[in-house]
């Protein structure tokens, strides 16, 4: 092994940045991939000049799924079956139509699929989950 006095030694004049550029070239993709732009496509629906007509009312719809598998539809008993035209027909009359919909506890989660289903075929879009519904409404629901 060979001795090197410090007289043979050079001093570095030059700093070699090519790994330091190389690194902050990486740095910059991943910030440019990590950073790419959110955009939220959204329907908006803007108001347009009133023609003197009455706006229709957005006053929420409720659907409530018993336990035993029993809807009601703002207070009012109805089948399955029903549920898909009256759903339909609500859309017909007002194309903003709201619906609310309320399952209990202990609800069969079927019960709640067949509702959304409904609610999909008659083109309901503007739908809510209650997450609590008052106590007296919900008891009076569920003794009829």
């Amino acid at each position: 092994m060979k001795k090197f006095s410090k007289s043979h030694h050079s001093t570095m004049n030059e700093l070699n940045i090519t790994p330091l550029l190389d690194l902050a070239f990486v740095l910059l993709v991943i910030f440019i991939i990590a950073t790419t732009p959110m955009v939220n496509d959204l329907d908006l629906n803007l108001p347009s000049k009133s023609t003197g007509q009455k706006p229709p009312s957005d006053k929420p719809n409720f659907i409530v799924v018993n336990t035993d598998g029993g809807i009601f539809l703002n207070k009012k008993p109805i089948s399955s079956s029903n549920l898909f035209p009256v759903l339909k027909q609500m859309k017909r009359e007002n194309t903003n139509t709201l619906v609310v919909v309320y399952g209990t506890n202990s609800v069969r989660y079927q019960n709640m699929v067949n509702v959304f289903d409904a609610l999909q075929r008659a083109d309901v879009t503007r739908v809510g989950l209650a997450t609590e519904f008052p106590g007296a409404a919900l008891s009076q629901l569920q003794t009829e």
